[in-house]
């Protein structure tokens, strides 16, 4: 029997996650941001030792046919802090360092929703996770909190597995 105490993060404690794992794939999403049409292919597949999952979403339309440079672009990674019993996520997109300095912390709302929160210095925002079994795809819904206080829409993603 080992006496030394077993790791509570670390490379010998890899991440594992039943609903996360129905996350990874390809897919197709649409959906809206700040009431404009969103149309993205994602890609989602564990990195890093299995520490993180790591999801790569690139805008698919093109506001400028000459310009192939997409409208967006994001690697955001999810991973979990056993310590602090939360999951993490990390957003990283084409807005630079300023909007990626904010960590979001999870928690899970249902057996098919993470919850995450990100404190940004000009308000509160929500992200969620949420598996739809019966359809076998994924709903990302963010709201923010403005300047008054009121919890208003930001985005409302589908993922649909590209087959």
């Amino acid at each position: 029997m080992s006496t030394e105490p077993m790791e509570v993060d670390g490379r010998g404690r890899v991440f594992h996650d039943d609903l996360l794992d129905k996350l990874v794939g390809k897919w197709r999403i649409s959906g809206n941001v700040v009431g404009r049409k969103l149309e993205q292919l994602g890609e989602v597949k564990w990195v890093l030792n299995h520490q993180f999952l790591q999801l790569h979403f690139l805008d698919v339309s093109l506001a400028d046919p000459k310009d192939p440079t997409p409208n967006y672009e994001a690697l955001v990674y999810i991973g979990y802090d056993n310590m602090s019993e939360r999951y993490v996520m990390f957003w990283l997109d084409i807005f630079g360092g300023r909007f990626a300095e904010t960590m979001g912390f999870g928690t899970r709302q249902s057996p098919d929703a993470i919850m995450f929160v990100f404190q940004y210095p000009d308000g509160p925002l929500k992200n969620t996770f949420t598996l739809n079994k019966a359809q076998g795809t994924w709903t990302i819904k963010i709201v923010q909190k403005n300047a008054s206080g009121k919890w208003t829409d930001f985005a409302t993603e589908l993922l649909e597995r590209v087959r």
